[in-house]
């Protein structure tokens, strides 16, 4: 007797800017994290070289900036393509607090986070592109980079001659001081280090469950979705064109 199994479509999902951005992101945060951590606690180190020939904290804060740099571009070119994207890369996916939206994301808190057992399996409570909670966590990751940004840079604005960092310069005295600004920034990159173990957990995670490409998704853009959910968003595409033809 044949075992019946469920009947999977390879469906393009991610395009290939926002699989760039993806990852120069995740080399930027890496980079900015590793850097960030050897500023705030510099190492000893002993030699015979004189002070005036070794430079080595400051080359390591010049690749800081430029992990920045890259950063700030990235986001720039995200919010962009947000509005240019498709429907999985659309601004509107971050805000996912209407009713439908807020029972899919208790339904992720349950079995994902608290890893209850489903009753009933139903197919349609998994996301085809992001799931509820990761659209919101990547807004609030949104705001933490802005925050990344407006301190780190408001901290470099003084030292610096080009006009960018010094837009930020008034940041430290908003924030009541360099020590402030300092604090608020560290603990923003322990926040981001926290965020992407959790996020590489629930990715792997959903590839081992789900066996839907949710890892290599990332490179090849492709997923593996129940054919009911194609069928049906070609459906709805359709008629969606006939409609705006009639008119």
């Amino acid at each position: 007797m044949a075992i019946p199994t469920d009947n999977y479509k390879r469906a393009y999902i991610w395009e290939l800017p926002i699989r760039i951005f993806h990852w120069a992101n995740a080399v930027s945060i890496a980079g900015l994290c590793f850097t960030g951590y050897f500023i705030a606690h510099p190492p000893g180190i002993i030699s015979n070289q004189e002070a005036s020939e070794q430079f080595w904290f400051g080359d390591l804060r010049r690749i800081h900036f430029m992990f920045a740099y890259i950063m700030v571009v990235v986001l720039i070119l995200r919010v962009y393509f947000a509005f240019k994207g498709n429907k999985y890369a659309n601004w509107r996916v971050f805000f996912p607090f209407n009713k439908a939206s807020l029972i899919k994301m208790w339904h992720t808190i349950k079995y994902d986070i608290f890893l209850q057992r489903e009753k009933e399996y139903d197919f349609k409570n998994i996301s085809v592109g992001h799931n509820t909670i990761a659209a919101v966590s990547y807004l609030i990751m949104f705001f933490m980079a802005l925050l990344m940004i407006f301190t780190g840079f408001g901290m470099y604005a003084p030292t610096s001659t080009w006009f960018f960092p010094r837009m930020f310069g008034w940041v430290p005295e908003f924030l009541g001081g360099d020590a402030n600004t300092r604090f608020i920034h560290h603990l923003t990159m322990w926040g981001f280090i926290l965020f992407s173990a959790i996020h590489i957990y629930l990715v792997l995670f959903h590839d081992w469950l789900e066996s839907r490409g949710e890892s290599s998704a990332m490179i090849s853009g492709y997923k593996f979705v129940r054919s009911e959910r194609v069928n049906s968003e070609e459906v709805e595409k359709s008629n969606k064109e006939e409609i705006l033809e009639d008119k």
